[in-house]
């Protein structure tokens, strides 16, 4: 499986702290597909993402997923927001997804976490802007994903960059 798109790209985001811009000089932020140096930080950011859905988290876990999105032949891939010093402060992880009724192919986000620092900044959209314009280069022709009812500040992100559906979502345990 060829990634293309994903390696290399970088998109510039103005940086933000702490609830407000900071004055020029402003730091770069990159977004581009996790490499190994980038570890420590994206678990950080996905044990934030578990303690929030109150999903326990596990070095077997963090480590199993950490080598799915750095296997090209698997199908979960990643993105992650970084600062100009390295620092993960951004991810999401998506995958390609048949649409059997209509013969094409779709995008399934699955996570989408921002490091609570850089909140309010637009770095949640970004991702998902880029995770489009990806989406767009690989032909496919929605991306969807769910959210928790309750998780209000992330759905008046999603809100603003994509229109809600009327799918109800059920699980069947095994």
């Amino acid at each position: 499986m060829t990634r293309s798109g994903a390696e290399g790209r970088s998109y510039n985001i103005r940086s933000f702290v702490k609830g407000r811009f900071e004055a020029p000089p402003m730091t770069e932020l990159t977004i581009a597909a996790p490499i190994a140096a980038d570890k420590p930080d994206w678990r950080r950011l996905y044990e934030g993402y578990a303690t929030f859905y109150k999903m326990p988290m596990t070095d077997a876990i963090a480590d199993r997923v950490w080598s799915w999105i750095q296997d090209p032949g698997h199908v979960l891939e990643a993105l992650v927001v970084r600062t100009a010093a390295g620092r993960v402060v951004g991810l999401a992880h998506f995958r390609a997804m048949p649409r059997p009724l209509t013969g094409t192919t779709a995008g399934f986000l699955d996570d989408l976490f921002v490091d609570p620092e850089f909140r309010g900044g637009r770095v949640g959209e970004r991702l998902l802007l880029a995770l489009r314009d990806l989406a767009r280069e690989r032909g496919w022709t929605v991306i969807r994903w769910l959210t928790a009812d309750d998780n209000f500040r992330a759905r008046t992100l999603y809100d603003r960059v994509a229109k809600r559906t009327m799918w109800i979502t059920y699980q069947m345990d095994l």
